[in-house]
């Protein structure tokens, strides 16, 4: 099937899905009401236990790192959705259609995107209510947004080929928390690397959320005066090294994800 024809077809599957978030209240809830959870308790909470101030600085160095927690967790909405559809037999009414088999799930992907600049949206709002600013470029602040979204678009392919794997959403959502909770916390998104034990500090340093949340530190302005230099290539070139996973992350799983869209609508 021709270029035009895949953007189109992928087009009305993400325009569905997004229709699907306003008439679906548990999404429309993660969306909206569950980033302003995050940003207050983790802010005020963490923040609060910092000696010897308010927590103010703290909170200048912790919404980058809840940014990269909240749209990788979002990420994983694709694989939920693939397999909510898979189950409710809404994939085999979508290969009765004349539309392009990929635009299933870059349609799928794609509408993620879209609920992830909202949570981005909300979350920066509440961020800017708890005191955090960006300090850097305007430029600067707009390359942090989009890597953080391009980092969580990889992601969402890991996931698309998980949900065409697994028979439930459930089952995607106990997947995805045994995976991305331990990728979360053993990282730099709620402390610093310095304060961890070493096996576990050398583990952060490589680890692609480490990565993404020091990027986005690092393009918002948020490095906390003092902070000593990262000793590792990772942390050191933090961007190109999101970059990169972004695009092996790429590589791997569309072609994955849209075999077993194959194997699973051929059954």
């Amino acid at each position: 099937m021709r270029v035009p024809n895949v953007v189109a077809d992928a087009s009305v599957v993400a325009t569905r899905n997004v229709i699907k978030i306003k008439r679906v209240p548990d999404l429309l809830v993660f969306t909206t009401l569950s980033p302003i959870m995050f940003v207050l308790l983790f802010a005020y909470v963490f923040g609060g236990a910092i000696e010897g101030g308010d927590g103010g600085e703290y909170r200048q160095f912790l919404i980058a790192g809840i940014f990269a927690q909240t749209v990788i967790f979002g990420a994983t909405i694709t694989g939920a959705g693939l397999a909510e559809d898979v189950k409710k037999g809404i994939i085999d009414r979508f290969r009765s259609l004349p539309m392009s088999p990929s635009a299933v799930l870059t349609g799928r992907t794609f509408s993620d995107v879209i609920n992830n600049v909202i949570v981005l949206v909300v979350m920066s709002l509440t961020g800017l209510v708890v005191g955090w600013r960006i300090t850097g470029s305007l430029a600067d602040a707009v390359a942090g947004y989009l890597l953080l979204i391009v980092f969580a678009y990889a992601i969402s392919w890991i996931f698309a080929w998980v949900g065409m794997l697994v028979p439930s959403p459930e089952v995607v959502n106990n997947a995805s928390f045994i995976i991305i909770f331990p990728l979360t916390f053993v990282a730099n998104t709620f402390v610093p690397l310095d304060t961890m034990p070493a096996p576990l500090q050398a583990f952060a340093e490589w680890n692609p959320v480490s990565a993404v949340t020091q990027a986005a530190r690092e393009l918002f302005g948020n490095i906390p005066a003092g902070t000593p230099e990262p000793t590792g290539w990772a942390l050191q070139h933090p961007v190109v090294y999101t970059l990169i996973w972004s695009v092996v992350i790429l590589g791997v799983f569309v072609p994955l994800a849209n075999a077993q869209y194959r194997v699973s609508t051929s059954r």
